[in-house]
């Protein structure tokens, strides 16, 4: 635990240094006085040099930052009711926060996303129905103003908050904070839209990690690490491995776009294949989304995710024991009216 402690907070302090960043760059744009920077500074203190502070602070900024939080909530209860019915809530958080610095021919576009989400039923304990955090950062430069194509570098960090279980069986878990964390780093080409509601990328040359730092799951084998090695007495000779690197090809795209007025639709799909291990077997993880918009805070989703991974092996429960079965397709649909704050 103190690992992903460590390792939750290396996450935090790379998006703290990213905002942080920005201050940096507006800093390192103020104009200097002519006479000396004591003057200029001077200048600042005053109530007229506030102001003109925050103009220039305002003017010089290349960054552009966006914010959201919302919570969507669903219920049903039951009483005395002749059809019958189990009563039930459910409740999902989800954030979204960008950073996009532009100079020039120079991009350098950041998000981190958040979901986590609840249930409960009469009946039944608090199950997990969404967990994530997501971390995407990439860099570009492109040689003509006018285009739209980058030269890119990309980073992709994507792992849970808590363990997850094959419910009713919450005694053993089949996943972990950390276990499994992908991390993609590779360089390629992107195209990108200016407002960045469209984007694709190619990268013929990405490096994937796959940690499960659970050591349970890691003798397991899971998620594609190399599984413990037992004596016939079923004693630990070795145990499992905690790090599982592959080298390929990744291609993501997305697409936000409103479709009708007060409709927007939201797709995110990446691909990836390994040269060394089974090449043309592709990775698919596809999320896609519709928001209905009520007003400014008020809004209805509807989307469903779907991964497939050669890795994952799918689990299921047989006379209260746990059974692997090969890799199969993994799908999950949400249908949610919550509420939404964005700011800057």
């Amino acid at each position: 635990m103190k690992l992903v402690r460590y390792s939750l907070l290396v996450l935090s302090l790379l998006f703290c240094t990213i905002i942080w960043s920005q201050e940096v760059i507006i800093r390192t744009k103020l104009p200097e006085s002519t006479s000396s920077i004591w003057s200029f500074k001077n200048k600042m203190s005053s109530p007229q040099g506030l102001i003109i502070q925050t103009q220039l602070h305002d003017s010089v900024s290349n960054w552009t930052k966006k914010n959201k939080l919302g919570f969507d909530i669903s219920e049903i209860a039951f009483v005395n009711w002749s059809a019958g019915g189990t009563s039930s809530i459910s409740g999902l958080f989800k954030s979204e926060f960008t950073r996009v610095y532009i100079n020039g021919n120079h991009k350098w576009a950041n998000e981190l996303l958040v979901k986590y989400g609840l249930n409960k039923q009469d009946g039944t304990e608090l199950r997990k129905t969404d967990d994530a955090l997501v971390l995407n950062s990439t860099y570009g430069f492109r040689s003509d103003s006018t285009s739209n194509w980058f030269y890119s570098g990309k980073f992709n960090f994507n792992t849970q908050f808590t363990n997850g279980y094959k419910y009713p069986n919450k005694d053993t878990p089949i996943s972990s904070p950390f276990a499994p964390a992908y991390i993609f780093l590779g360089a390629g080409a992107e195209n990108a839209s200016k407002d960045r509601n469209r984007v694709f990328y190619f990268s013929p040359i990405t490096l994937k990690t796959t940690l499960v730092l659970d050591q349970y799951l890691a003798n397991q084998g899971s998620f594609g690490v190399k599984k413990a090695i037992y004596d016939v007495n079923g004693n630990l000779i070795s145990p499992g491995e905690k790090v599982k690197a592959e080298f390929g090809i990744l291609g993501t795209a997305y697409l936000k776009k409103e479709i009708f007025k007060n409709m927007v639709f939201e797709n995110r799909l990446s691909l990836y294949t390994d040269y060394l291990n089974k090449f043309g077997n592709i990775d698919v993880d596809y999320e896609t989304k519709l928001d209905l918009v009520v007003n400014e805070y008020v809004r209805a989703n509807i989307g469903f995710h779907l991964i497939y991974d050669d890795d994952i092996k799918n689990k299921i429960e047989v006379e209260g024991k746990q059974i692997t079965e090969g890799p199969k397709a993994q799908l999950r649909q949400v249908l949610g009216v919550g509420v939404v704050y964005a700011f800057q």
